[in-house]
């Protein structure tokens, strides 16, 4: 049977002039003066815990139930209709080439080939990936959840154009509590009597659209006594995040267990047909929220990632399909030529990317990354550093 390709794919679409700012750069701000903005902040903020848009301050044991809202812009961003629908129709065209890349394992080895020489973490995926290669792949089905993160860039014609700043292929997060936003931007607006402005921001459910994978993926796996694997941290800030897909999920009657590395080392096992099991209980679909970084391993936790990609059950995302989103796939990926190799006869998919792509440069030792760093030490402001691996916070201004 040929395997089965799932892939949602969500648009997160950041103004770059209205990141971290209180609606200044949209201009709702400059219609109130500094008290009236505290207040209407105030509201802002008790509409947000309503709403449930949540984070856990902290992830020790002792303040588990403390929570706060997550951060959010005061006024809602304004996004060019135009850019958004571009955002809308380019995001197949990237879970398609998400997916080439995780079946080219040429294409992945080659060009991961200098970075697992010096980054341990990536050369440990990828020696889970080579290995599952080796004794041939159990599952049949595959699913992926993808968030691409863009920016508007200024044109010198004052034109604003989108920009991709990453694909995110493991744990792409924040689909819950942007289902919630939505409701506390409208309550700004209304309580400012900007109704009209109020009924213009659209609705969106990213929650319910990453479960409709998920339970598509569990049906297509096709045991209706199988569970799905949540893998998560045993104290996570954005549980509320996550709970929104569980609970999305078990109206459809698919229930989820969350469980850790730890247990899956402990209690997972897999039958002879490589069937994953769970506490005696049989596994559809692994949900990973976690492994996407070095301090979420131990050589424990390596294990029990092995053993589940050893397993017939749905991985979302296998052990590909993560790698398909490191910075360095990313950057070759900007390379001509090379999307017309992974994407052969799509032209129009192929146009569609491009015109998404930032200037993407190598830091490789060579004549390549001599000249990246000799043009960013020139103009440093105009370049940012960013980190082979997911997990956010820790992109860098040169």
């Amino acid at each position: 049977m040929l395997p089965l390709k799932l892939i949602v794919g969500k648009g997160k679409l950041v103004s770059a002039e209205g990141v971290g700012l209180v609606g200044m750069a949209t201009g709702w701000g400059s219609i109130l003066r500094d008290e009236q903005l505290e207040e209407m902040a105030r509201q802002a903020v008790d509409r947000a815990l309503a709403e449930g848009v949540l984070l856990r301050t902290s992830q020790e044991p002792s303040s588990s139930d403390v929570v706060s809202y997550a951060p959010f812009t005061l006024f809602p961003s304004l996004v060019p209709s135009a850019l958004l629908e571009q955002a809308y129709a380019v995001q197949m065209d990237f879970n398609m080439l998400v997916d080439a890349v995780s079946q080219n394992a040429a294409f992945l080895e080659q060009t991961l080939s200098s970075t697992i020489k010096r980054d341990n973490f990536t050369a440990c995926l990828f020696d889970i990936h080579k290995q599952v290669l080796k004794e041939g792949i159990a599952q049949t089905v595959f699913l992926g959840l993808n968030r691409s993160d863009y920016m508007f860039q200024r044109n010198a014609d004052g034109s604003a154009a989108l920009k991709q700043i990453e694909i995110n292929t493991i744990s792409a997060s924040f689909g819950g509590l942007a289902s919630r936003t939505p409701a506390v931007h409208r309550h700004v607006l209304n309580v400012l009597s900007k109704t009209k402005e109020a009924a213009k921001i659209l609705s969106n459910n990213p929650s319910k659209g990453l479960a409709l994978g998920i339970a598509k993926a569990w049906e297509l796996y096709g045991s209706a006594n199988a569970l799905v694997l949540l893998i998560a941290q045993e104290k996570e800030r954005n549980i509320f995040d996550q709970r929104a897909i569980e609970n999305e999920l078990l109206a459809r009657n698919i229930h989820v267990i969350r469980r850790r590395f730890e247990d899956v080392s402990e209690k997972g096992s897999l039958d002879q047909d490589r069937r994953l099991f769970m506490d005696g209980q049989e596994v559809a679909v692994v949900y990973f929220r976690d492994g996407y970084m070095p301090s979420q391993y131990s050589p424990q936790n390596w294990e029990a990632r092995l053993l589940l990609e050893r397993s017939c059950a749905v991985k979302c995302p296998d052990i590909a399909t993560q790698l398909a989103g490191t910075k360095k796939v990313q950057q070759e990926l900007s390379r001509m030529g090379i999307l017309e190799m992974l994407l052969p006869g799509q032209p129009e998919s192929v146009a569609r990317l491009r015109a998404t792509f930032a200037g993407l440069y190598s830091l490789d030792m060579g004549e390549e990354g001599d000249l990246a760093i000799a043009e960013a030490l020139a103009a440093p402001s105009q370049f940012v550093l960013k980190p082979q691996r997911e997990g956010g916070g820790r992109e860098r201004h040169l």
